[in-house]
């Protein structure tokens, strides 16, 4: 299985392969790489150095000495740095080669940047897309699919909930629930009430047909992810955690069809509203207020 390290920039000839011991996505292969990381993020920058050496010698793919090279010499792009802040200085420095650009979760940190990005996707009609890999999840669009019990009227999500410093509130591992709610719900989310102590957070959004979302977050406990979807005529109880196919080969497959067709497979307009959803979510956490979107 190839590795889709947190601290690089991965190109593509043609397609991704990934494999592991039950899964294959079909396509090219990993030909050339870029060593990033953020100095003050440790879970970014204290990986580098490991995964660039297993990717030179046990993958025999180039490291090369700037993300520009990078795109000059692929099809398509991963843009993999796990620093939010980054994104938008990377993307600065590749979208005028006009080559597909995944972009790992978060997308950016504001959604004022968020904009900025999207906007400059469509100036150099370079294709762009970002999501967690949460919204793929084998059991989730399982349930999604099955129309026999209606229309979803609500939904309730959990995961753990680990805080970053560098990545404010929900934008580290809040953004994984979050996805998963816009997944069952779709956009219109119409405001924002957070209730967060040291250990948990839930978040309560109103959608603008009036449907509830909550998200329930843990630093303690439980870090089970999955979901409670409620129908017009039952509701679905979704263990993520029981899914025999890892969640990440269902968004690797996403991303193959993305590299083919240049289309996100999540709009970039939902993007950016789950951006201003967690920076509402954050602002409301700091005084319980409710933050209209």
């Amino acid at each position: 299985m190839i590795g889709l390290d947190s601290s690089h920039a991965f190109a593509f000839t043609n397609l991704l392969n990934n494999s592991n011991e039950a899964y294959h996505v079909p396509g090219g292969k990993v030909v050339v790489a870029f060593p990033g990381g953020s100095p003050d993020f440790e879970l970014s920058i204290s990986r580098v150095e490991d995964y660039t050496r297993k990717l030179r010698n046990n993958y025999n793919v180039k490291i090369v000495d700037s993300i520009e090279q990078v795109a000059e010499e692929s099809d398509a792009i991963l843009l993999e740095s796990a620093d939010g802040a980054i994104h938008r200085e990377q993307l600065r420095k590749i979208i005028a080669y006009k080559k597909p650009v995944f972009i790992d979760k978060p997308f950016c940190l504001s959604v004022k940047v968020a904009g900025e990005m999207i906007q400059l996707s469509k100036h150099y009609q370079t294709p762009i897309m970002s999501t967690s890999a949460l919204r793929y999840a084998e059991s989730l669009t399982t349930a999604l699919q099955n129309t026999k019990k209606g229309k979803v009227i609500g939904a309730d999500c959990f995961g753990p909930m680990d805080l970053q410093e560098t990545q404010p509130g929900f934008f580290w591992y809040g953004i994984h629930t979050i996805e998963m709610l816009f997944t069952i719900l779709g956009q219109g989310a119409k405001s924002v009430t957070t209730l967060s102590n040291d250990e948990h957070d839930v978040i309560t959004a109103v959608w603008k047909d009036g449907r509830l979302g909550t998200i329930r977050g843990n630093r303690k406990g439980n870090t089970q992810f999955g979901a409670v979807i409620h129908f017009e005529q039952g509701s679905d109880y979704i263990n993520i955690d029981a899914d025999r196919k890892p969640y990440y080969a269902s968004l690797l497959e996403q991303i193959v069809v993305f590299f083919r067709d240049g289309s996100s497979r999540v709009s970039v307009s939902e993007t950016k509203e789950v951006i201003r959803f967690i920076e509402a979510a954050n602002e409301s956490s700091r005084d319980g207020k409710t933050i209209n979107l």
